[in-house]
């Protein structure tokens, strides 16, 4: 089975239903809209590993039910899936939410409600600190990433590099990454300009961008309106480096990026699964291929593991399995191995991982790991 018919099988599964189900799960993300690619995939990722534990028997003989709703990449509708969600007595969690204004605005719900959020796909410090505690991160923040994104495309200078973000709370947050060092560089960025999110215009920010000549651009962004940005500096003759976070990294991103994703530079979250370094890619990989899935992509590695901690979290539940119980059980994680990766929570820290490192995207298509360059990615 190829990608492509694994993506259009996940597109027409909002709603999973699993036979026998005992344990549900709430989920809205945009199956639909800007991160629709990512999202299937993350999508994707998370089924592999929740399939895989419900044909052994589930947790504690009870089986997982995943109830997804497409919020079309929109907050408003992302809180109101939540609110429909939630209001179902017998979910017990809600998982893998995307976006970070999405997330945002589902966040007094989780109070009000005495629900937990796990692994929300989005690295949002604002999601980190001051710690929610009813919210559990799965994965670095985007500062984290910027900050290591901008460093290595800065090696020739930050004055050779160029900033295109999107006007919201994730452009802003990130950029908080690429600040950090361009103020120990003492120097400043070749340009910065800011897009609308809604209607991603670069007419005006084109020619911006091309006159002051960067090196490279980073491109703070989501799905189609870096595409198109990266498209339409492309058009106007721009040869720079371009480099992006793990939000894109997706193999639907890299297939609407066409012949523009070569060489591209983006963040990853989570180790490569082609090198099968780390056991939780491995196992992955090694799922995948039982289902004939013929490739593991970062953003199906983020998804696969965010449902590995899930279900760690319920298996520690015992069969008292509640929405206070699986909070109590997340809090109790000290340096859970999740594949040679190990995840912590306490009530005054819920990030869970720290990971991050580059990759290149080669002209075939493929996130290509450029660990290489450093010594150490953590």
């Amino acid at each position: 089975m190829k990608i492509k018919e694994i993506l259009l099988f996940v597109a027409t599964t909002f709603f999973v239903c699993i036979a026998s189900a005992q344990i549900k799960i709430g989920q809205t993300a945009g199956f639909t809209g800007a991160a629709a690619d990512s999202v299937k995939e993350t999508f994707a990722g998370a089924k592999l590993y929740l399939d895989a534990v419900n044909q052994a028997g589930g947790v504690n003989g009870k089986k997982i039910e995943l109830i997804s709703l497409d919020d079309k990449f929109k907050p408003k509708i992302a809180a109101e899936n939540a609110s429909k969600l939630i209001a179902d007595p017998d979910i017990v969690a809600l998982f893998l939410t995307r976006g970070t204004p999405h997330t945002q605005a589902i966040l007094p719900l989780l109070s009000e409600n005495k629900i937990v959020l796990i692994a929300p796909s989005t690295g949002a410090m604002a999601l980190h600190k001051p710690v929610h505690p009813w919210l559990f991160n799965v994965r670095t923040t985007y500062q984290r990433e910027a900050e290591l994104l901008t460093r290595h495309v800065g090696l020739l200078g930050i004055n050779t590099v160029a900033v295109i973000q999107v006007d919201d709370s994730f452009g802003s947050d990130a950029f908080i990454g690429v600040s950090k060092v361009v103020q120990e560089s003492g120097r400043q960025l070749a340009a910065h300009e800011l897009f609308d999110r809604e209607k991603s215009d670069f007419s005006a920010i084109v020619p911006k961008i091309m006159a002051a000549k960067p090196l490279s651009i980073i491109f703070l962004g989501t799905g189609k309106a870096v595409v198109d940005g990266v498209a339409a500096l492309r058009a106007a003759g721009s040869k720079a480096t371009i480099a992006t976070l793990s939000n894109n990294a997706s193999a639907g991103f890299v297939k609407a990026m066409g012949k523009n994703a070569a060489n591209m530079i983006v963040s990853q979250v989570f180790p490569s699964a082609r090198t099968l370094k780390v056991a939780l890619a491995s196992e992955a990989v090694q799922l995948a291929h039982d289902n004939n899935i013929p490739e593991v992509t970062p953003q199906m590695l983020e998804g696969f593991a965010a449902a590995k901690v899930l279900v760690l979290a319920l298996k520690r539940c015992g069969k008292n399995i509640t929405r206070s119980n699986i909070k109590t059980a997340l809090e109790s994680f000290r340096q859970v191995d999740i594949g040679g990766m190990e995840i912590s929570f306490s009530p005054t820290d819920h990030t869970g991982l720290n990971f991050v490192d580059l990759s290149l995207v080669t002209p075939s298509g493929i996130f290509a790991v450029e660990s290489v360059l450093r010594k150490n990615p953590q």
